[in-house]
């Protein structure tokens, strides 16, 4: 099926999948994870879903059970180097040699998936040392954590001049919505233009639903504020805890609700996409 994808559609984007997971059990876990998957996402039904609904290109994130040992994406990575780009899981130790080999491998960008743990300072030289390497690699920093925490995340990487990226409509309060203080900040950072927004996985900013008219709102703010030239869209397939709420059809019906202008869709699945995961 991988394949199949791949040679479908030459090297034109349609559209990318900004944010999805691939993994199999059996790989080595990381010591400290919120859960671990008793089922596989292969390549393959992945590029089946792809395929299937016409995206011809697509951003692998290193799911946060993995810890930092990237090596099961980066060699997906590296059999269909045009089609897809990686976003890793680095910390401090990680040399210089290392981050260059995940660059020459289509790595562009770090994750700071900070969900169930402390926010760590970011201030302090380790962090500013990696965080002056990402930059120089032209990288940029994603960024999962509740809303109501962002403020105190995303302002130290602005600080340093990183190029940040929030993860799952800046994950609001799913009581509070469009009204969650930390997403008002969100909101009010559009304009700095080093931010950057997915519209994905609204089913995690919602109780017990599929969070597609959650995503309503949250997507017209985000228009407003950020323009459809700094959102981009992601399916978190295979929505990791949230399956039984969603599917990846689902998931890319649910962009055309939450952007119903055709124009403003094809700058967030195709142009917004390229440029920030450097999609030649």
């Amino acid at each position: 099926m991988a394949d199949r994808w791949y040679e479908t559609g030459g090297e034109q984007i349609t559209a990318i999948d900004s944010h999805a997971h691939v993994f199999v059990r059996g790989l080595p876990l990381a010591p400290q994870r919120r859960h671990a998957p008793d089922y596989d996402a292969t390549l393959d039904a992945y590029a089946g879903h792809l395929l299937a609904n016409g995206v011809s290109h697509a951003v692998l994130v290193q799911p946060s059970f993995l810890g930092t040992d990237n090596s099961f994406f980066i060699d997906v990575i590296k059999r269909y180097p045009r089609r897809f780009r990686g976003v890793a899981v680095v910390d401090c130790s990680f040399t210089d040699a290392e981050l260059v080999s995940l660059d020459r491998s289509g790595v562009v960008g770090m994750r700071l998936n900070l969900i169930g743990l402390a926010i760590p300072d970011l201030r302090t030289p380790a962090w500013q040392r990696l965080f002056a390497r990402i930059n120089a690699l032209g990288w940029h920093v994603e960024v999962h954590r509740q809303a109501a925490d962002l403020h105190d995340v995303v302002r130290p990487l602005l600080e340093q001049g990183c190029t940040v990226v929030i993860d799952h409509f800046g994950r609001p309060d799913p009581h509070a919505g469009a009204d969650d203080p930390g997403f008002k900040y969100l909101l009010s950072i559009g304009g700095t233009g080093r931010v950057w927004v997915k519209l994905s996985a609204a089913y995690r900013s919602a109780v017990d639903d599929s969070g597609v008219t959650v995503g309503t709102g949250l997507a017209s703010a985000l228009v407003d504020a950020y323009t459809p030239g700094r959102l981009v869209w992601g399916s978190d397939w295979p929505h990791t805890q949230h399956q039984q709420l969603t599917d990846y059809d689902a998931t890319r019906r649910a962009l055309d609700q939450w952007i119903p202008d055709a124009a403003e869709r094809e700058v967030i699945l195709a142009r917004s996409a390229r440029e920030l995961y450097r999609f030649e």
